[in-house]
C-alpha cells in the first residue's frame, strides 16, 4: 500500500482515532481503579475480621482490643481506688454527679480521669502551639503553660456546675406541673406509689429528668423503703427545695394523722404561686437588663443618624 494513501486515510478518519485511543485510555484507567477497589475492599474487610472478632484467637492481638482493655482497666482501678474512699468532699461529687443526671457507678473515676486527661492535654498544646506565636523562651511562656493545665483542671468542674444548674431549672419548672398532677391523682383515689408511677409516665416528655427521678423513687419504694425515705432521697437527687419540703410534708401528715390531699392541694397552690412570681421577677427584671444593650448598640446608631446630616453640612459648608 502506498505510504501516502495511508496517511491520507489517517487523516480522514483522525476523529475516529482519537475517539478510540480515548475509550481504550479511560477503560484501561477504570479497569485499574476497579482493581485496586476490589483489592482496598478485600484487605479492609480481613482488617475488619481481625479487629472486630475478638473471640476469635486473633482478636485479642488487634489495637483496638488492646486500647479498650487498657481504658477498662484504668476505669476499673480508678473506681477501685475512689469508692474506697469516703471522704466528705467524695460524697459531695457523687452527689454533684447525681443532681447533673450522671448514675453510673464509674462517674466518679470518669470524672477524675477527664479532669487529669483535660489538664495534661490543654498544658501540652499550649507547650507546642504557643511558640507557633512566637511566645518560646519568654517568661510569660510558662505562665501560659501553667493557665491552660489549671484551666484543663477546671473544666469538668465548671461543666458539672453548668449541667447541674440547667437540670435543676428543668427540675423547677416541672415540679408544680408535678404537684398538680400529684393533686388530680390524689382525688382520684390513687395511692401515693401508683400515682408517684402514673406521674413519672405522664412527665416523660416534657420533664425527661424529672421523670426518671420520680421513677427511681418509685422503684426505693418497691424495693423496701419508707415513702419519707424515698421522697427525701429525691429531694437530694432534684437538688431543689421545694422538692425537700414537699418530703418534710408528707412525712408531717403521716404522723399528724391529717389529710394528705388536703396538704397536697395547698401546697400545689403555693407552687404555682412561686413559679408565677418568679415569671413576674423576671419581667420587672428586664428593662434593667436591656439599658446596657441599648446604650450600647441602640443609642450609638441613633446619635449618628441624627448627627450626621449636620456633620455633612458643616464639612462641606451647604446650609
Amino acid at each position: 500500500m502506498d505510504p501516502n494513501s495511508t496517511i491520507a486515510m489517517i487523516g480522514d478518519n483522525a476523529p475516529m482515532m482519537l475517539s478510540i485511543l480515548v475509550f481504550l485510555a479511560a477503560g484501561t484507567l477504570a479497569f485499574a481503579a476497579m482493581i485496586g477497589m476490589r483489592a482496598r475492599e478485600a484487605v479492609r474487610r480481613r482488617a475488619a475480621r481481625v479487629g472486630v472478632d475478638e473471640g476469635a484467637p486473633m482478636g485479642r492481638r488487634s489495637l483496638r482490643y488492646s486500647g479498650m482493655e487498657s481504658a477498662q482497666k484504668l476505669v476499673d482501678y480508678a473506681t477501685q481506688h475512689y469508692s474506697s474512699v469516703d471522704s466528705t468532699d467524695l460524697k459531695l461529687l457523687r452527689r454533684r454527679l447525681v443532681q447533673a443526671g450522671v448514675y453510673d457507678p464509674h462517674g466518679v473515676a470518669y470524672f477524675f480521669i477527664a479532669r487529669a486527661a483535660a489538664a495534661v492535654g490543654l498544658a501540652a498544646g499550649a507547650f507546642f502551639g504557643l511558640p507557633i506565636f512566637g511566645l518560646a523562651g519568654k517568661t510569660s511562656f510558662w505562665l501560659f503553660i501553667m493557665f491552660a493545665g489549671m484551666a484543663g483542671y477546671l473544666a469538668p468542674s465548671f461543666y458539672l456546675d453548668r449541667r447541674i444548674a440547667a437540670k435543676r431549672l428543668e427540675h423547677q419548672a416541672g415540679f408544680p406541673d408535678f404537684m398538680d398532677l400529684l393533686v388530680v391523682c390524689a382525688d382520684a383515689g390513687l395511692a401515693m406509689e401508683a400515682s408517684l408511677d402514673r406521674i413519672g409516665r405522664e412527665l416523660a416528655v416534657s420533664y425527661p429528668s424529672l421523670a426518671a427521678n420520680i421513677h427511681m423513687a418509685n422503684l426505693e419504694i418497691r424495693a423496701g423503703r419508707t415513702m419519707t425515705e424515698a421522697l427525701e432521697h429525691l429531694g437530694e437527687r432534684l437538688g431543689l427545695e421545694e422538692a425537700r419540703s414537699f418530703a418534710t410534708l408528707i412525712q408531717q401528715s403521716d404522723e399528724l394523722g391529717s389529710s394528705i390531699g388536703d396538704a397536697l392541694r395547698v401546697y400545689s397552690d403555693d407552687m404555682r404561686h412561686k413559679r408565677l412570681s418568679r415569671a413576674e421577677e423576671k419581667a420587672y427584671s428586664l428593662p434593667a437588663k436591656l439599658a446596657v444593650p441599648m446604650m450600647v448598640c441602640i443609642f450609638p446608631v441613633i446619635f449618628i443618624v441624627i448627627l450626621c446630616p449636620v456633620i455633612v453640612r458643616l464639612a462641606t459648608n451647604n446650609w
